[in-house]
């Protein structure tokens, strides 16, 4: 099963799995809808049918000041760690390098302490708490994946909103922050073969890239691909594009590598093939 199968990493993941083989039940709706409308009953019979659950259903969006934005991803992570409960199914759940919060130590560990300073992040870490609780007390089996900024064809993000305004006014570009933001990108291939790696190994897990860029770099390399060579209108308050954007955000991927796990990509090789996806769409 996948959570959000319909959306950027859940369409790709669920893509890889149909091509090895894998007969997949996808669940789509904003916020995780599906999970909360649906009877409990129903709900944990199609989970026992499943080897896996891929939970990815969450809102995207990182910026929202709301406190109760994200009050339905909690919900629905709750009900399916209940649906899940007394099974055999592994359940794969989606984290952020948000947990992190602004980290002192980069590239941050797994052991790092979860400071999250978004609501976002918080609210990944309440599911992984819960993901965490339900393992230790229920016997469920589970597998956290903290993942880092993913782009590929179909991501949202700082790369379509800086590829749109450029196609819009290619002579100025508005960049939220100072543009000294360092961020790690990873391709969404390299995630999906990471979802599929850590799978029944149990733990937590970083997914990114051996790097990290700045949010400037992003706009060089998008500018330099378009053609284009606009001027930069810097906007944000203490260098920060927006209340609880993470000012460096890098983590480690030692531990993942080590499960045979390498990324393809590097950041600014993930930002080029994400910029030529859309460029070849137009």
């Amino acid at each position: 099963m996948v959570t959000g199968g319909a959306g950027f990493i859940g369409h790709h993941l669920t893509q890889r799995l149909l091509a090895d083989g894998c007969k997949s039940i996808v669940m789509d709706a904003k916020g995780g809808e599906n999970l909360l409308k649906m009877e409990g009953s129903k709900l944990s019979r199609l989970i026992k049918e499943c080897d896996t659950v891929f939970h990815l259903a969450a809102h995207p969006d990182v910026r929202l000041a709301d406190p109760r934005a994200y009050e339905g991803d909690v919900l629905a992570t709750l009900q399916l760690l209940e649906a899940a409960r007394g099974g055999d199914t592994t359940l794969a759940y989606t984290s952020s390098s948000t947990v992190y919060g602004n980290a002192s130590s980069l590239p941050t560990p797994e052991s790092y302490p979860l400071v999250p300073i978004s609501l976002y992040g918080a609210s990944k870490m309440a599911c992984e708490g819960l993901i965490s609780a339900y393992c230790h007390t229920y016997g469920l089996n589970s597998v956290i994946y903290r993942l880092a900024n993913i782009v590929g064809p179909g991501c949202h993000g700082v790369i379509p909103e800086f590829y749109q305004r450029l196609r819009r006014n290619p002579h100025v570009l508005e960049v939220l922050g100072d543009g000294t933001q360092l961020k790690s990108y990873c391709y969404v291939s390299d995630c999906v073969e990471a979802l599929l790696v850590g799978l029944g190994s149990g733990g937590i897990y970083n997914v990114g890239s051996e790097d990290a860029i700045s949010v400037k770099k992003v706009a060089d390399i998008i500018s330099e691909e378009m053609g284009v060579s606009p001027s930069y209108r810097f906007k944000g308050d203490k260098g920060e594009g927006w209340p609880g954007d993470v000012r460096r955000s890098w983590m480690s991927i030692d531990k993942l590598k080590g499960l045979g796990w390498t990324p393809k990509h590097d950041s600014e090789g993930a930002v080029r093939q994400t910029v030529r996806a859309l460029m070849d769409k137009d």
